[in-house]
This record gives C-alpha cells, structure tokens and sequence, in this order.
C-alpha cells in the first residue's frame, strides 16, 4: 500500500480561476467554508488577470483528508464562472 502523498490534516492550498466579477470571491469562499468553516481572510488572496478578465483566488484552508479535497474540488468545478481548480 502507497503512503499518502500529504499528511492530514495540514494547511492546503486550492487556487480557483475564474471570469472575474464583483461577486466571485464571495462565490468561492461560500462554498470553500462548507468545507472548512474557519477560513479568515488573511487565508485568501486575489490577483486580476492582466486585462481583468479573470481572477485567481487562493485559499489556504484546513485539509482534513482526500475526500474532503475531492468534494471540494467537484463543487467548485461546477461553480458558474470557475474555469480552472487546482
């Protein structure tokens, strides 16, 4: 049997990138604290895309095992706006 890669629980980084508008932070850190309800905003950063189209939002959130990364990545995938998780 493989160890795991990542030793739960530990702080993991998600990146989110999507169409920017005024909401789409709000949009991500909703569902993101459905999943850890104590990310603070000193965890999360935003960078516009050169033209502005887009936006990247990092999360730094408390990882509790795969499952929960693996829910999280799926909802967030089908997020109106999310192009890119990683």
């Amino acid at each position: 049997m493989k160890e795991p890669k990542i030793e739960f629980p530990c702080d993991y980084p998600i990146k989110v990138i999507g169409e920017s508008h005024s909401g789409f932070q709000d949009e991500v850190l909703t569902i993101v604290r459905r999943y850890d309800p104590t990310i603070a905003l000193d965890k999360v950063k935003e960078r516009p895309s050169s033209k502005g189209k887009y936006s990247s939002i990092t999360v730094l959130l408390w990882a509790t095992g795969e499952p929960q990364i693996m829910s999280l990545f799926a909802e967030l995938k089908n997020c109106a706006g999310v192009r890119l998780v990683l």
